[in-house]
């Protein structure tokens, strides 16, 4: 009868198995971050409450990036009730939001650092 010797004991114990964990972390961590490389992705700078672009247009029903830069002088607040999203940005920040993807029609968004200044927009068509 064959007889598996004991497992042995202390660090070398997974020393077997550990390349594989590594592997299964390594495509884990990195699958989503290569998903939101390949989205599309549209730039929206933030200066002091203002928009630039103003109004984003956008593919209706496909998930995309707007990459967010805040070049003002203070913080910036990008917010939009109706796409439930919220994102607070320091001065010289530059940060992303993924966008699920949305049926036709308007998204307003705000900065609410500067609930006074003119709002932009998210038009899917």
């Amino acid at each position: 009868m064959n007889r598996l010797p004991p497992a042995p004991r202390g660090p070398g114990r997974f020393a077997r198995i550990r390349p594989y964990v590594a592997w299964l972390i390594l495509v884990w961590t990195g699958t989503p971050l290569t998903a939101y490389a390949e989205l599309p992705s549209y730039d929206l700078s933030l200066n002091d409450g203002h928009f630039t672009p103003a109004l984003l247009e956008v593919p209706a029903g496909q998930r995309f990036k707007i990459v967010l830069k805040n070049i003002g002088n203070g913080p910036a607040e990008f917010e939009s009730t109706p796409l439930r999203v919220e994102k607070v940005l320091s001065p010289g920040v530059t940060t992303f939001v993924v966008i699920h993807p949305l049926r036709p029609g308007h998204y307003p968004f705000f900065d609410e650092f500067n609930p006074q200044l003119p709002e932009g927009g998210i038009l899917a068509k």
